[in-house]
């Protein structure tokens, strides 16, 4: 081969191999920038249904999609997307035994208050402490309700105020709700309001109560929302919270929401509900959103610890008598006979007492060596000089005996026994002849006499004797 052949296979495998290598770098340097680059159009992010992001309705109802307000409604930094559920309580409810309650629920909604319909002052609940003392002691996660009758803004920030005054010790975490009803009643003092005007009067109160720092929500039911029949429903709901109650079966959980077309925060689905620890029925709630963490007090330290109030459900004629037992009556912390335990002290026949309230359930409240206790008002009396009627000594027989006071003899001869009975041991004490008259005590019903002589209860058969005119 020439030498000029060999040079031309040899620029000819240097070009193969050149090509080779280029092609090789090629592929290299596709494969590198597949796995360095994200391909950030090759893959689409998926669409979060508005259900799943935000559980509260959406206002969507048998395909139609309604426009919604722009929501101004407050955002808290520890909410979840969790759906929790609670109870709302009261005085109602009575004295909550709150350990067993608390199971099983992670919210209670705690009335606090209420303006009265007709003199329009502000009466607190008379449990309202001590359920929100007690619910956080058990682990439940409290929010609130106001009862109001204003009549205007400014009644409804000074509801608000008192309200959060009353908070202010306690670790409120879910909201603090409006709640208005009756209003159509000619009775009420908010009878003859605007929708307008109603409404308005709502936004003062859930604004001054978010500008404390807690989170407003307003109160109504499904009837009264729709269609902005009695409230301003979107404006309302475009703000705040919305707290719906709506009764129907079935119900939560068998069915996950209601029917009711606006938006919904916390549902109110029953006011029958039964929990133990709670004797009363009681409303029960789903909220479609929880906390991850609790909230603190507003003020430093907590609120002053309070009892449960023994007075709650009961109604009281007001009085101010002296009282005394009939024989003796036991003075109680409650009024509660199934636990000695609250037992204080005993009053005697002869002792006195001051009774200030006739309780519509038997018992009376009195006051006693400074102190407020409870006594069952079948054993008190007004009459001071009243004195227990004497009683019949128990007998050891099974023979018993209706009691008489009556002079006898006997018709001729009769044996009295140390018991009645003529069957050992029953021995004759002494025999009672015609002409002797004794005083018989009582007569039984099997034939027998008991009678006192020379000091001595003994008996004797009933037909042997006389009585003496």
């Amino acid at each position: 081969m020439s030498d000029k052949r060999k040079k031309q296979i040899i620029l000819i495998e240097v070009a193969v191999v050149f090509a080779l290598l280029i092609i090789l770098a090629a592929v290299l340097m596709a494969g590198g920038r597949k796995e360095a680059e994200p391909v950030v159009d090759a893959v689409e992010e998926p669409e979060i249904p508005m259900e799943e992001e935000n559980p509260v309705n959406t206002g969507e109802e048998d395909g139609e999609e309604q426009e919604e307000p722009v929501s101004t409604v407050k955002e808290v930094g520890t909410e979840t997307m969790d759906t929790t559920v609670g109870i709302d309580v009261s005085e109602y409810q009575g004295n909550i035994r709150w350990q067993e309650a608390s199971q099983g629920l992670d919210f209670v909604m705690v009335r606090l208050g209420y303006r009265r319909a007709g003199s329009g002052e502000i009466e607190e609940d008379a449990c309202a402490r001590y359920n929100l003392q007690e619910a956080a002691a058990n682990g439940m996660y409290l929010g609130a309700y106001f009862f109001s009758t204003a009549v205007s803004e400014e009644e409804a920030r000074e509801e608000a105020r008192w309200a959060c005054d009353l908070l202010a010790g306690y670790p409120v975490t879910y909201p603090v709700a409006y709640n208005c009803e009756g209003f159509q009643e000619e009775s009420s003092r908010q009878h003859g309001l605007t929708v307008e005007e109603r409404s308005q009067i709502a936004r003062a109160f859930l604004d001054e109560v978010e500008a404390q720092g807690y989170t407003g929500m307003f109160y109504a039911s499904r009837n009264e929302l729709e269609g902005s029949s009695l409230w301003d429903t979107r404006g309302l709901e475009s703000g705040y919270r919305m707290w719906v109650a709506q009764y129907s079966a079935p119900s939560y959980p068998e069915v996950e929401k209601l029917s009711y077309t606006g938006k919904c925060a916390m549902w109110q689905y029953t006011n029958q509900g039964s929990v133990p620890g709670i004797s009363a029925p009681v409303d029960l709630n789903v909220a479609y959103f929880g906390y991850s963490k609790a909230a603190s007090a507003k003020v430093e330290g907590a609120a002053a610890p309070v009892a449960a109030n023994p007075e709650v459900g009961v109604e009281f004629e007001e009085v101010k008598e002296q009282v005394t037992a009939k024989e003796e009556a036991n003075l109680r912390r409650a009024m509660d006979q199934g636990d000695d335990s609250n037992v204080v002290a005993k009053l005697m026949n002869g002792e006195t007492a001051l009774r200030t309230g006739k309780g519509n359930n038997g018992w009376s409240r009195v006051e006693y060596n400074g102190q407020v206790l409870y006594a069952v008002s079948s054993i008190l009396t007004t009459d001071l000089s009243y004195k227990p009627p004497v009683k019949e000594p128990e007998s050891e027989f099974k023979t018993k005996f209706t009691t008489v006071s009556e002079n006898v003899t006997a018709k001729e001869v009769t044996n009295l026994r140390n018991r009645p009975s003529i069957e050992a041991p029953s021995e004759v004490i002494v025999k009672l002849t015609n002409g002797e008259v004794i005083v018989r005590t009582g007569v039984s019903d099997m034939g027998w006499s008991r009678v006192e002589y020379n000091g001595q209860t003994l008996y004797c058969i009933s037909s042997y004797l006389q009585v003496v005119e």
